[in-house]
């Protein structure tokens, strides 16, 4: 298995990602996988 690096998100992704999630037209769980990243983070960003 290999290990995945750890990522740093700029203030602007995380900004596009929580801004999407609060429109509410798609689920977490959808917009976790084009994002790749995990559905805590969009919770964690959203608020």
């Amino acid at each position: 298995m290999t290990k995945r690096t750890r990522r740093n998100h700029s203030p602007a992704f995380k900004a596009k990602v929580a801004l999407t999630a609060l429109k509410g037209e798609k689920t977490l769980a959808d917009l976790a996988q084009p994002f790749d990243v995990h559905v805590n983070q969009i919770t964690q960003w959203r608020s």
